[in-house]
């Protein structure tokens, strides 16, 4: 996918480079449902990405930074990518 086709719903701080995974990518990653991986999108802990048709994507080296970071449980009480 091609960056031009694609709209941030979370402004980011920088260009967008490298690949994109799917919610359910990111899902299989942490083991959670898709519908948790959408919440923490929605609630600004992964960067959402809008495709124009409505789909999301996340980024994938802020998923893998955020999986090799935290312990099992803590995507509970975490507060943005900042911290990293």
């Amino acid at each position: 996918m091609s960056a031009s086709c694609i709209l941030a719903t979370v402004q980011p701080k920088r260009p967008i480079t490298g690949p994109l995974l799917t919610t359910a990518e990111v899902a299989a990653i942490f083991r959670v449902d898709p519908k948790t991986v959408q919440r923490w999108g929605r609630s600004g802990k992964l960067t959402a990405i809008r495709t124009l048709g409505g789909h999301r994507r996340y980024i994938e080296a802020e998923v893998r930074r955020l999986r090799d970071g935290l312990a099992p449980g803590d995507l509970d009480s975490f507060d943005g990518l900042d911290a990293f």
